[in-house]
């Protein structure tokens, strides 16, 4: 219904389309229409901050698989698949295989590397990870506590449990705040020991902010727990203001809470083949440096371009380019939104600053 601007409109938008969509019943339809958080790649991503000087992408992800596999909550073999270290070693980007698996690593936060010092790793989502709307696919039935506890914005997690607590005892525990619904200690699935990590859900939403407050730095044997909501991002709502919020967010198009940064996101200005003739390339690279260096200095300007045969790759189509300031980023973004570019209207948007120094489009 809303083509790219610019591109020749087909046919005549149906208002009546647009009304249906708006106008749905809530329910099942409503439910197909949600944007799946679990489909993002942010979901599977993951910031780590402090890591060592002498770290590399190998290293990060060696780590971080030694203390997944094996582990009762993952699914897989070596979860963690690649991570990009930024040029000045100040943190690294993680990319798993399922979100479920990028939650599990979330708990691991505060963890020291080989020859990290004692200031231990800091896990972070992406700042536009979203929740997943919530476990309503798992049937409660009074009484019996589920063991698999799905990604939701009432999953909690807890760590910095000592070792040898037992797990009825945690489960005790967390049961003085409410009934539970689903609980998993997190063990090593050979031995049976604990890592000192749980994931729970409780029956009453309700319980899950008291029990957050209640729980987090008590003192347990001779620890003091940590318990945090297990996906942190922001919540989402089931139907179409859900969709409408988490699209608005996702291009920034937020009026009030707008994120501004140095790097801008040009898109709807290149096409794969230009990008794949070289002389092309370098005319895109000069005509856009020169623009925007109208705005303020430019310190880099990354347009990707096809790799391994594949018209598809991660970023292709779209131009990155990073100022000295934020000022000249905004600058630079109102003076080119709906410009025309080789007779195509340009689409600009902020874009993560962390996201663009390690090439993860």
């Amino acid at each position: 219904m809303f083509p790219l601007p610019g591109a020749p409109r087909q046919q005549p938008m149906d208002p009546s389309r647009l009304q249906a969509f708006m106008n749905q019943p809530e329910g099942e339809s409503t439910e197909s229409t949600a944007l799946k958080p679990s489909n993002s790649r942010q979901s599977k991503r993951l910031f780590v901050y402090n890591i060592p000087q002498n770290s590399t992408g190998d290293s990060v992800v060696s780590f971080f698989n030694l203390q997944l596999n094996g582990l009762n909550v993952i699914h897989s073999v070596d979860p963690c698949i690649s991570a990009q270290v930024a040029d000045d070693k100040s943190f690294a980007l993680l990319e798993f295989k399922t979100p479920n698996d990028a939650t599990v690593a979330l708990a691991f936060d505060g963890i020291t590397m080989a020859d990290g010092g004692d200031k231990g790793l800091e896990v972070r989502r992406p700042k536009d990870y979203i929740v997943p709307s919530g476990s309503g696919e798992q049937e409660y039935q009074e009484g019996v506590l589920l063991n698999e506890v799905p990604d939701s914005p009432n999953k909690i997690c807890v760590s910095n449990i000592p070792p040898f607590i037992p797990e009825e005892a945690v489960t005790m525990l967390l049961k003085s705040f409410g009934e539970l619904k689903s609980f998993i200690l997190v063990k090593d699935a050979s031995t049976e020991e604990s890592r000192g990590i749980a994931f729970c859900e409780y029956v009453d939403p309700t319980s899950t902010p008291i029990a957050v407050e209640g729980l987090n730095g008590m003192e347990l044997g001779d620890r003091h727990l940590k318990v945090s909501h297990a996906s942190i991002g922001t919540t989402q709502a089931v139907g179409l203001d859900m969709g409408v919020n988490a699209m608005s967010m996702f291009a920034k198009t937020t009026s009030q809470d707008m994120e501004t940064g140095r790097v801008l996101q040009l898109l709807n200005m290149v096409t794969v083949d230009e990008l794949l003739d070289n002389d092309d390339y370098e005319e895109i690279l000069e005509d856009v440096g020169e623009e925007c260096s109208k705005y303020g200095k430019v310190l880099s300007l990354k347009v990707p371009r096809p790799s391994g045969g594949s018209r598809q790759t991660s970023g292709v189509g779209k131009i990155y380019v990073k100022f000295d300031t934020e000022q000249s980023a905004t600058a630079a973004l109102k003076a080119l939104a709906g410009r025309k570019f080789s007779d195509r209207t340009v689409v600009v948007s902020y874009f993560g600053e962390e996201n663009f120094d390690v090439d993860a489009w």
